[in-house]
């Protein structure tokens, strides 16, 4: 289902998770959940990942992760300030060590000028630790941008069991 490429990372986080103690959790807009599914995709997952949030409505936002609505209002739904909210709403809906949030365009309409198509804030969250956001123009169509999306994030989970922060 997936490229091999990523389930190898999410083995990879799968055996890096356990053994540091840790569990995760997603927050995905764009990806629809494409994230937990990859995490999932691998035996032995459930030792490490707590839950998927799949908020793909700003209202499923703000009732599943208690993004704000004026938060959305002021930035739009594809903003860091978002992000950074969905990762810590996560944090704080389930019993995660580290969440990965998730929001963009993934085309292949939507975009504008300001906010081009292919345009994602992936952030990471770490109970009791910094908020990391990252913005990315990922190119491709919609499956091309949603894969980078999951990759870009996996690779950011698997760095916080390396000491660093990509």
């Amino acid at each position: 289902m997936f490229p091999e490429h990523l389930t190898k990372r999410a083995d990879d986080i799968r055996d890096a998770y356990q053994a540091a103690g840790l569990w995760i959790a997603t927050a995905e807009s764009c990806t629809g959940g494409l994230i937990a599914g990859c995490l999932t995709a691998v035996a032995g997952s459930s030792a490490v990942v707590d839950r998927g949030f799949v908020t793909y409505t700003n209202e499923a936002k703000t009732a599943m992760l208690g993004v704000p609505a004026p938060l959305i209002a002021d930035h739009g739904a594809v903003s860091e300030p978002v992000a950074c909210a969905m990762a810590l709403g996560a944090l704080a809906h389930s019993r995660a060590d580290v969440t990965l949030a998730v929001t963009g365009i993934a085309g292949p309409g939507g975009g504008s000028v300001e906010k081009p198509v292919g345009l994602v804030y992936i952030a990471r969250a770490r109970r009791g630790g910094a908020v990391l956001v990252e913005r990315h123009v990922f190119a491709g169509d919609r499956t091309a941008v949603r894969l980078a999306t999951v990759e870009r994030a996996l690779t950011l989970a698997l760095a916080v069991t390396q000491g660093n922060a990509a």
